[in-house]
């Protein structure tokens, strides 16, 4: 019964991605029309003529309505053909094959670091609240959020590698390629992006864990006699792992957003770079394609939240 319940959580998610893909897509699609300028002039050149210009709007169907434009990218797009791009005529699907690995990987260290930093401040903080080390761990919550993560960027890069020499300040490398190399590659990015991701995590985990410490429940533990560790890790960090678990995904979406500008700071080929160059050059094939896999990674996401709920609390299911 359980897993039949899972299965209709899923198969309801599943449903209500489509509408999700299409819509985002379809916004992004007609934002692309109200962009000033004639993508076909550009592509024809300053002096071509009308003739020319004309040829180019057929040969790209630009020269279609644009419910047609948007339903033929669509079709293609759904049977995994993103079309080529209009500057370098490279496929889509090509480039964000090169360029997404590299975002994934900085992603998935950030997200790693802000764990592995936030859950022992957040702990931390939630064992003596009221105490310097609460205090302490919110100072530093506030100051990660505070700080922008370009900032934090050129400053790590500034010191650790500009003046110790230790880690490189900008490229990428393909994990493939050199594992080493690309993690080295990554790190420094990675510090950047997880500051706020750190903050977030303590603060969240430190107010649940608060709430539920304090509980009538947990008082009755205590005075059973159980030891102040044996309720904390299983009792209090149990009960807040659903909420832990949606700041993880909320977080790792908001890192997929911010790659854009730690990117630039960090001169990684990523989906930051390469979405950023495409709207520049109005390339609108590179900018629909890239929006369109980061709204399915984010659907994807999502959807393996929901199946975790139902997981770590079997009442969700229900």
């Amino acid at each position: 019964m359980l897993n039949s319940a899972r299965f209709r959580i899923v198969g309801r998610r599943l449903l209500q991605t489509i509408p999700v893909v299409v819509l985002s897509t379809f916004i992004v699609f007609g934002l692309l029309k109200l962009v000033p300028g004639d993508v076909a002039v550009t592509l024809a050149g300053d002096n071509a003529s009308d003739e020319r210009i004309a040829e180019i709007r057929e040969l790209y169907g630009l020269n279609k309505p644009f419910f047609l434009q948007y339903g033929s990218w669509l079709w293609k797009a759904a049977h995994g053909d993103l079309a080529h791009s209009l500057i370098s005529n490279e496929s889509v699907l090509t480039s964000i094959q090169r360029c997404l690995p590299h975002t994934l990987l900085i992603v998935a260290l950030a997200l790693l670091t802000a764990l592995v930093i936030g859950i022992p401040l957040g702990i931390a903080a939630a064992v003596k609240p009221g105490s310097w080390i609460d205090g302490a761990v919110m100072a530093i919550a506030s100051l990660g959020v505070a700080v922008p993560n370009f900032w934090l960027g050129m400053l790590l890069v500034a010191f650790f590698s500009l003046q110790l020499n230790w880690l490189p300040a900008t490229g990428a490398v393909s994990l493939m390629t050199d594992p080493w190399a690309a993690l080295s590659h990554a790190i420094l990015p990675a510090l950047a992006l997880a500051s706020g991701g750190v903050a977030e995590v303590a603060r969240q985990l430190r107010s649940s864990l608060v709430e539920i410490l304090s509980s009538q429940q947990v008082r009755t533990l205590h005075a059973k006699g159980l030891p102040p560790s044996s309720i904390l890790w299983r009792h209090g960090l149990k009960n807040v792992s659903v909420n832990l678990l949606t700041v993880v995904s909320l977080l790792a979406n908001r890192m997929l957003a911010a790659t854009v500008v730690v990117e630039a700071v960090f001169a990684i080929p990523g989906m930051g770079g390469l979405i950023v160059n495409a709207a520049m050059h109005r390339d609108f094939p590179v900018v629909q394609g890239v929006v369109f896999t980061m709204v399915l990674i984010v659907v994807t996401l999502n959807l393996l939240t929901d199946i975790l709920y139902s997981v770590l609390d079997p009442r969700i299911s229900s």
